[in-house]
């Protein structure tokens, strides 16, 4: 694979080393095209900033450290810059202000909360038998694809959900019809691998297949050495062959203007 538009930095509190280490590991695993998406900052109305974003005060030197390495490796590899951003209607267009006046070059859709993650969010992580919660995670995603600005949706299969399996199935076909209309491709999450996390989750890939929905891969990388691990790609090709997933390999990035 010589692509990954999802690499974190230590921006983000929960990634470490530095953003040349992860430049030069992507170089060495062959990787041609290389995108930074570390967590869109944002300050919630009431002052309110999570600790597992990037500081608003740390934004714009995100951007321009990154730049000033593209710039050094430009004969070596292509460095895109951008965010991994939730979607919350009730801020979704300050929260896309500030990546723009930010300069970000592309969204990805990371989807960790429903009904916002402040005050009274819903992790999507956590188990749950809420058919309800399902259901606005799949509106939620959807929603956000719509829109136009997010390149493709990280982790889909995020939703931990172990209620009814007619409901689940509904829903997530219901997502996977709306990624194939909308060419908005879905991710096979290599943390979820590495990690041995409840995602890549099976049951959701078998209906991406049926579906016919496009697939693409992000490392989500949150170590530099994260990019030379090839055991998690061998992972990532079984099941895709398993479910006949329809990969298109590098996805298009969107321009958020």
């Amino acid at each position: 694979m010589d692509y990954n538009f999802h690499t974190h930095t230590k921006r983000c509190r929960h990634a470490t080393g530095n953003d040349e280490d992860y430049i030069k590991c992507a170089i060495e695993a062959g990787i041609k095209h290389l995108g930074f998406s570390d967590h869109a900052p944002f300050i919630f109305p009431d002052g309110f900033e999570n600790r597992y974003r990037i500081p608003m005060s740390e934004g714009e030197s995100y951007i321009s450290d990154l730049k000033i390495l593209r710039e050094k490796y430009r004969n070596q590899i292509e460095i895109k810059i951008g965010f991994e951003m939730e979607y919350y209607p009730k801020y979704f267009n300050e929260m896309l202000d500030i990546a723009r006046k930010l300069e970000a070059e592309y969204l990805i859709l990371g989807q960790h909360f429903i009904l916002s993650e402040y005050p009274n969010g819903i992790g999507a992580g956590g188990p749950t038998d809420n058919s309800e919660y399902l259901k606005i995670y799949v509106d939620e995603v959807i929603e956000a694809m719509k829109t136009g600005v997010f390149s493709y949706v990280a982790h889909p299969d995020v939703m931990c959900f172990t209620g009814n399996d007619l409901v689940y199935e509904s829903e997530i076909t219901r997502l996977c019809l709306a990624s194939r209309k909308l060419d908005i491709p879905l991710e096979i999450n290599l943390a979820g691998v590495r990690y041995n996390k409840f995602y890549p989750a099976e049951k959701f890939w078998k209906i991406a297949g049926i579906v016919g929905a496009p697939v693409t891969i992000g490392y989500d990388a949150h170590r530099a050495k994260d990019l030379l691990n090839t055991e998690q790609l061998i992972s990532a090709e079984s099941l895709m062959n398993r479910y006949n997933l329809n990969y298109i390999g590098i996805p298009k990035l969107k321009p958020i203007w």
